[in-house]
């Protein structure tokens, strides 16, 4: 008899254990995060001596549109301007709350020049603007760069106005 409880015990404590096992460490989801969505807030929840200080309720941040920055011929180096901080604080707030998003750099050239050079400039315009966006306190871990060079043009690139327009790095958020 003794023999059998302590097999039963033994089965349980394995039977116990493997399960912890698959479902935590192999499937991983004993620490997934757990969200609400408050429909409402009441009057009576709410208080009035914190809302001059701080607001009760976090307001959900929008995610901003995409910043182009456009660059002079053959020049990959950028200077803050008031639309890059702008879009910076929109995009540090929006990232912040949203933890599995990144911030995408695409550098752009126009057609002058051959593809290996228009790729590596392109690439030079995404690493200026990385180095301005985490100079301002956003984590490389959240910034994605790529260079598409002359690739992918917005505007003709037979005239001189077309060219410039191609000659930019896009800075969009990606979920």
């Amino acid at each position: 008899m003794r023999i059998l409880l302590f097999g039963f015990f033994a089965l349980c404590a394995w039977s116990a254990l493997a399960t912890y096992l698959y479902v935590c460490k192999i499937k991983e989801l004993c620490d997934e995060p757990l969200t609400a969505q408050i429909s409402e807030v009441k009057q009576s929840n709410v208080r009035v001596a914190d809302t001059i200080r701080k607001p009760v309720v976090q307001e959900q941040a929008v995610i901003p549109k995409n910043l182009v920055i456009y660059f002079a011929f053959d020049k990959s180096n950028f200077n803050s301007n008031s639309e890059a901080d702008k879009y910076f604080d929109e995009s540090n707030k929006y990232l912040n709350q949203n933890s599995h998003t990144k911030l995408t750099i695409t550098g752009h050239t126009d057609a002058i020049g051959t593809d290996e050079y228009n790729q590596a400039l392109g690439f030079r315009r995404a690493l200026s603007m990385q180095r301005y966006f985490e100079s301002k306190g956003i984590l490389a871990n959240k910034i994605v760069m790529e260079s598409k060079g002359k690739k992918e043009p917005v505007d003709d690139n037979t005239t001189t106005a077309g060219r410039a327009n191609n000659r930019r790095t896009v800075i969009t958020i990606k979920k």
